[in-house]
């Protein structure tokens, strides 16, 4: 059956790419030896091949975020502001509730919700109840907010909180990545959401360039500036090194490790430099899949036309295939239930090359279910409620 659709095919290859690298970090979580209780961007222990495999990974949260908001932008053309808000308001609810609920359960296979991390659809659906609102600003006023939080939000590094008052849990939804421990339960404030905020804000305005009539050689203008732009951005503010990321470089015992250093940048919650260098390229690869169209980028499309489809099903799969092999090697499977308390696991995992066939594996078993979801989702568009999935 025929696709019918009018999306935009370099934004869907771009997601669906790092899609399929966010399966990689997430088959390291999960297959790699001592990956629960160890740092893979450690500069003490870990291996460039470790460290690359970490650090490519990088660029699939705020590409994720960031094209979220150039979702809303063009979905929202469509529509009125009053409509526009709605979807994303009650979006943003369904994705943190889907987060609490559904995404910490396959995570963790406990019915207890003894560990509750709060991750990237938390950090969207926050992100989309905040662009609700913000969508109501100029556009102007709305870029500044966005540059604002992104730049800005560095300044507020040592700010550190402790404890678990109301003032502390909100600056660590807001800022600061922290853990706090109530009766039963840890919860995991790893995306603070200030910066993923004016993440979205931005993709939400970078819609503009995507928008009906725009020319298109003036928008690969704007995709190479703002890709080599951002890249060099992050060059000299790193070779500065007097802003943009909480944890400086520094020269270290081997040339190796001193790069690895310069390319050590802050995640949670993500830095000035770790904006610059994952964008910046994010940009560039725009640019250059403008119109290109073959069978390798129609299989990224696949996966980048239904990413929660996709992000909740590889993190299902990988998690039962991790017990499964426990079970064939005999090991007690029940060090899968997660709860904290990963000490079980101390000496579990594989090599890194295992990590990369499992990866394969996973995409490949994925990409037939994502293309019929795709089909059918793409042919059912009179299904409202597809389009909160």
């Amino acid at each position: 059956m025929p696709i019918k659709t009018n999306r935009i095919e370099s934004i869907d290859i771009l997601r669906g790419v790092v899609m399929v690298l966010m399966a990689l970090d997430h088959a390291r979580g999960y297959f790699y030896y001592n990956a629960f209780l160890s740092d893979p961007t450690n500069l003490e222990d870990t291996t460039p091949f470790l460290f690359f495999t970490r650090f490519i990974t990088h660029y699939c949260a705020p590409v994720f975020v960031f094209l979220a908001g150039t979702s809303a932008f063009l979905y929202g053309s469509k529509k009125s502001k009053p409509e526009l808000f709605k979807f994303l308001f009650t979006r943003g609810i369904w994705l943190v509730f889907l987060e609490l609920v559904v995404n910490n359960f396959i995570w963790f296979f406990d019915f207890n919700y003894t560990l509750i991390n709060l991750q990237v659809i938390w950090a969207i659906g926050c992100s989309m109840i905040c662009l609700s609102f913000l969508i109501f600003l100029q556009k102007k006023i709305l870029l500044a907010v966005g540059i604002l939080l992104i730049v800005g939000h560095n300044l507020l590094d040592n700010i550190q909180m402790k404890g678990e008052s109301f003032q502390s849990i909100l600056w660590y939804i807001l800022k600061q990545k922290e853990s706090i421990r109530i009766p039963d339960h840890l919860i995991l404030f790893n995306y603070p959401i200030i910066p993923w905020i004016g993440l979205m804000a931005l993709g939400y305005l970078f819609g503009t360039f995507y928008q009906k009539g725009y020319e298109v050689s003036l928008r690969r203008k704007w995709l190479l500036s703002l890709g080599i732009g951002l890249v060099a951005l992050f060059f000299i503010l790193r070779y500065i090194n007097f802003y943009g990321d909480l944890h400086p470089w520094s020269t270290q015992n081997t040339t190796t490790k001193t790069i690895l250093s310069f390319f050590k940048v802050t995640k949670y919650p993500p830095s000035l430099l770790y904006v610059c260098i994952t964008m910046g390229p994010a940009m560039l690869f725009l640019y250059l899949f403008e119109n290109t169209k073959n069978k390798v980028t129609n299989f990224f499309l696949v996966f980048g036309r239904v990413p929660l489809f996709y992000y909740f099903l590889h993190i299902l799969i990988l998690h039962l295939l991790a017990i499964l092999i426990l079970l064939i090697i005999g090991g007690d499977w029940h060090h899968m239930i997660l709860t904290g308390n990963d000490e079980g696991l101390s000496d579990y995992g594989y090599s890194l090359p295992m990590v990369y066939l499992v990866w394969v594996g996973v995409v490949l078993l994925l990409y037939p279910l994502s293309k019929k979801y795709m089909i059918y989702k793409a042919n059912n568009k009179d299904k409202w409620w597809l389009s909160y999935l």
